[in-house]
């Protein structure tokens, strides 16, 4: 893992960020990720939302499920997910408290089989960020404000050009996050031009 989270901050440091590591989010090391390949440009940030149970929040199950400390016994429908060890870099509860399971400089396990920007494996070069919402359901204005917080500094930090939802990059397969997602809220929060998002979405008149 590179520069861990209690790594020391040093006079003269990113005011933000401790190597991969955003200095605004509780950090909660995942054991699920690798080393990005060597050529990979950090430019996409993908878009999801999880809840577990579905449609339940709160109770911290997906931290737990993000480093394989789930009790697969608690919830009966936790046995579809029973061995499965996943992680996204940065995961928004309903609240809009932030959690980092991973660098944003190694490869966190969020997207699966994907393709965007003409490019297959998103987990390569992209940056998995997590609602705490179902597909369909609304987010809340706190999770939008700490989602365009976190996106500008990655920003700051990343090549970032590109957005977009994980029914965007998985299509056949994901459908977060999902109708109840406002990309034109986010786009407003962030000021960044259409170019940034998948065609037709948000579909305004910054850019």
């Amino acid at each position: 893992m590179t520069n861990p989270p209690d790594a020391a901050p040093v006079e003269g440091a990113d005011p933000l960020w401790r190597g991969g590591w955003y200095r605004f989010a509780r950090a909660l090391p995942s054991p699920n990720f690798n080393a990005r390949p060597a050529d990979a440009v950090i430019d996409l940030i993908v878009i999801h939302a999880i809840s577990l149970p579905p449609g339940v929040y709160g109770g911290g199950a997906v931290q737990r499920f993000f480093t394989n400390r789930l009790d697969w016994s608690a919830h009966p429908w936790f046995e579809q997910i029973r061995g499965v060890e996943v992680s996204a870099h940065f995961y928004i509860e309903r609240s809009g408290a932030l959690w980092q399971f991973v660098s944003c400089d190694d490869r966190a396990w969020h997207a699966g089989a994907s393709h965007w920007r003409g490019r297959d494996g998103c987990n390569d070069d992209s940056v998995g960020i997590e609602l705490e919402g179902a597909d369909g359901d609304r987010f809340t204005s706190e999770q939008y404000e700490a989602l365009a917080a976190v996106c500008t500094a990655l920003a700051q930090r990343y090549p970032i050009g590109h957005v977009a939802g994980h029914q965007h990059i998985a299509p056949t397969r994901k459908w977060d996050p999902g109708a109840g997602f406002d990309w034109r809220l986010l786009q407003a929060h962030l000021g960044w031009p259409d170019r940034y998002f998948p065609e037709g979405v948000p579909n305004s008149r910054l850019g």
